[in-house]
């Protein structure tokens, strides 16, 4: 999985890449590489059977075309489990950073689908209910996310600046996955964020 990681970071930088030699070209004009960059970032919020995890997730990125957009994503979340594993009153809690690639796909200007891989390290603790033995653990595990979501209009590269709800589950099947459950199972990631250009240009309208 890990590289898997790795071959998603050589495509995006050859994208990159490829944009800055060859620039884009819209309406016979020249369209400067800069001009479809963009930032911004999410954060993320999810309550599901005696589970909580909030986070947040900045993001640079690239925008290949009007209707697609590509980028690196580095986030930080931290989860809580009540009743872990079915025992009553026993807690995990769990600090998850690390990053990957995404490629959003825009077949209308407020809807997108979106894909990202990720590999995240994990520290947790445990707390024992009713008494005061605690266990500590790391880890490591890699995530496919694959959903989608609502924006409040991209316009195309270099547009405005936009708002977007999105909301994923991870894939990968990975038992060590932070976005799932005390037993197991994956949860849904709600990711409310803003993507802003950072050089705008016209945009496509």
């Amino acid at each position: 999985m890990k590289k898997m990681i790795l071959i998603g970071g050589l495509v995006m930088a050859s994208l990159l890449s490829y944009g800055q030699d060859k620039e884009n070209e819209e309406d016979g004009e020249k369209r400067p590489f800069k001009e479809n960059l963009f930032t911004g970032g999410s954060v993320s919020l999810a309550f599901y059977s005696n589970t909580f995890l909030i986070g947040a997730s900045p993001v640079f990125g690239y925008s290949l075309a009007d209707f697609a957009d590509a980028g690196i994503v580095v986030n930080y979340n931290y989860t809580s489990y009540r009743d872990f594993n079915g025992v009553f009153n026993d807690k995990l809690r769990q600090s998850v950073y690390g990053g990957g690639a995404f490629l959003k796909l825009y077949p209308v200007k407020f809807l997108f689908a979106q894909a990202q891989l990720e590999h995240n390290f994990i520290r947790q603790k445990y707390l024992a209910g009713g008494s005061n033995y605690t266990e500590t653990a790391k880890g490591e595990a890699t995530s496919f996310l694959v959903g989608g979501g609502y924006t409040s209009g991209r316009e195309g590269r270099g547009g405005e600046p936009f708002y977007y709800l999105a909301v994923l589950f991870d894939l990968s099947k990975n038992i060590y996955s932070p976005y799932t459950d005390g037993y197991g199972r994956t949860i849904p990631i709600i990711r409310a964020g803003l993507q802003i250009p950072l050089f705008q240009g016209g945009g496509r309208r």
